[in-house]
């Protein structure tokens, strides 16, 4: 898996400049456009032709596949105010053309294209899901904060939080979401978000604070294997015992308790107290 990402790193870095620029630029005009012509138009008619619907995609209108990114504040008709779209496709913007800058045009091209891709096979095979620009979204969010947790955000315009704090919380109200459906549905902000996990993989614990990361690291790692140590006294032979005897030969040193078969006799032409066995009581040299 390693090996398989780092040729996908250096496939993007040698074709970083292909692509389409400056992706999130035309992403957010399109969806302005489409915001302003629903909030003037009766019926959203540009919005319902655009939208992810199941079932006219089967009816051949296969372009609401790739169009639905497009539809992010449309549907909601007045329901929010100019200024409060204008700001958040603005955040948007900005966060997409940083991680576009960072990582290359052909890069942040597949991550985002790849987003779109995994929930429209997801919507198509569940009929009661609906794809959502929400995700999108959040997948940039996620990536940016990833890469730069440390940076600031100020919430409501006065209030500093750290960018890793924003994913995390964003995160909690997705997996209360998914706590609160029906399987399989419960899988789609997974399968949405898929897209986040399969670029950034390990590097997703970036979003938690440095001490939980090094426990983590800690609790996870794999351990070197300690060499054995053989004490010096294992390795020697042990010894045996060693008996107590009563006869041990003068010549060859067996005696009468490694060798109880032998008979063994004093010697009484030489001169002092030695004992022989019976193979060399008579041929042995008198001690003087």
């Amino acid at each position: 898996m390693k090996n398989l990402r780092r040729k996908f790193e250096r496939f993007c870095l040698r074709n970083r400049n292909k692509g389409i620029p400056n992706l999130m630029l035309y992403i957010c005009i399109g969806n302005a456009a489409v915001y302003l012509m629903s909030m003037f138009a009766q019926n959203n008619f540009l919005y319902y032709m655009l939208c992810f619907d199941r079932t006219r995609i089967l009816q051949g209108q296969v372009w609401r596949l790739v169009t639905y990114p497009l539809t992010m504040n449309a549907g909601m008709g007045g329901g929010m105010s100019i200024l409060l779209v204008a700001i958040s496709l603005f955040c948007y913007y900005s966060l997409g053309m940083v991680i576009e800058r960072s990582w290359g045009t052909l890069k942040f091209n597949l991550f985002y294209l790849s987003g779109v891709v995994m929930m429209d096979i997801f919507c198509m095979f569940f009929p009661n899901c609906r794809a959502d620009v929400y995700y999108l979204n959040l997948s940039l969010l996620l990536a940016y904060s990833t890469m730069f947790p440390d940076n600031t955000f100020l919430f409501m315009m006065i209030i500093p939080i750290k960018a890793w704090m924003l994913a995390l919380f964003d995160l909690a109200l997705v997996l209360l979401g998914m706590v609160q459906s029906r399987f399989p549905y419960s899988l789609f902000p997974l399968i949405a978000l898929a897209n986040y996990f399969l670029f950034f993989g390990a590097d997703v614990l970036n979003l938690f604070p440095r001490g939980f990361q090094q426990k983590l690291y800690q609790l996870f790692r794999r351990k070197p294997k300690q060499p054995k140590v053989i004490p010096f006294q294992s390795g020697q032979k042990p010894q045996e015992p060693q008996q107590s005897y009563n006869h041990r030969c003068t010549v060859c040193g067996r005696t009468d308790v490694s060798n109880p078969e032998l008979e063994f006799r004093y010697c009484s032409k030489c001169k002092g107290y030695y004992c022989y066995c019976q193979d060399h009581i008579n041929n042995h040299v008198h001690i003087q």
